[in-house]
């Protein structure tokens, strides 16, 4: 059984940094390994086109890179976003969109193994999870309970309900999600405003002090000082499509105004 390279960093205590990509190019993947920095990459399925063989393949791109994977997931079509992910090898799965404790327990239940220890509902399957045997082994079973189930912050609900939900042992990591909270409170995308600001800070203060894993998202190395301060120390660091963005936009405007002699 591969190691679950997300698992060992959190059970360690050590920190992580990992990075998102939209496209299924394995090369992007190739080109994160590359660097030698980062600990998994984090494929946001929920905002771009894939197939299941493109989830297959960019496990195994991770994997000549000893990088863990993480898939993040619509929740229209969790149950079966999350077991295929699992399938193909991802080692953490991020639920989006939940209000209530009882749709996170949907998440765990539809990820975790059929089986007594774990009362899940992920049966056996013949995908790479199972290494070329049928699956139902022990070792099978081990595997897909090694997973780690990560959630997304992102409701008034879920901030509302913060406490139970931290509370489920399942529950590894969390994300804040502000630009889905301030639509959802009908204030879309003011982030500064002082009801997502303090749902902000609570669901990262108490998850600390839960002893749950808060990760941030940052679009540059400048904005780690005021998560380091509070604690946190898991961070995921721009998206593939906005850094493409912001080069042509910010170098083309440069060389349009060179071009016009400004």
């Amino acid at each position: 059984m591969r190691e679950n390279i997300i698992r060992q960093k959190l059970e360690a205590g050590e920190p992580t940094l990992s990075t998102h990509i939209h496209s299924v190019w394995p090369a992007e993947i190739e080109a994160i390994g590359y660097t030698g920095l980062y600990d998994y990459v984090e494929f946001v399925a929920e905002y771009g086109p894939s197939d299941l063989h493109d989830l297959d393949n960019m496990c195994r791109t991770s994997e000549l890179f000893n990088m863990g994977s993480m898939l993040k997931i619509d929740q229209s079509l969790m149950p079966y976003l999350a077991q295929r992910g699992i399938g193909a090898g991802y080692q953490s799965i991020l639920f989006t969109d939940v209000r209530t404790v009882e749709e996170v327990q949907e998440c765990i239940r539809a990820a975790r193994p059929d089986h007594p220890e774990h009362r899940g509902l992920y049966g056996v399957a013949t995908r790479r999870n199972s290494y070329m045997g049928y699956g139902g082994s022990q070792e099978y079973v081990d595997n897909i309970a090694d997973v780690v189930l990560a959630f997304m912050i992102e409701k008034k609900g879920a901030v509302d309900n913060l406490e139970e939900i931290l509370e489920n042992p399942a529950v590894e990591m969390v994300q804040w999600g502000g630009a889905d909270f301030s639509m959802n409170i009908g204030k879309p995308r003011q982030m500064n405003d002082p009801e997502v600001v303090d749902a902000q800070m609570k669901t990262f203060k108490m998850a600390l002090e839960k002893g749950v894993h808060p990760r941030a998202e940052i679009n540059t190395s400048d904005e780690t000082k005021k998560y380091l301060d509070m604690g946190v120390r898991h961070f995921s660091v721009g998206t593939d499509i906005t850094i493409l963005y912001s080069f042509w936009k910010n170098e083309g405007e440069k060389i349009i105004r060179a071009l016009q002699g400004e």
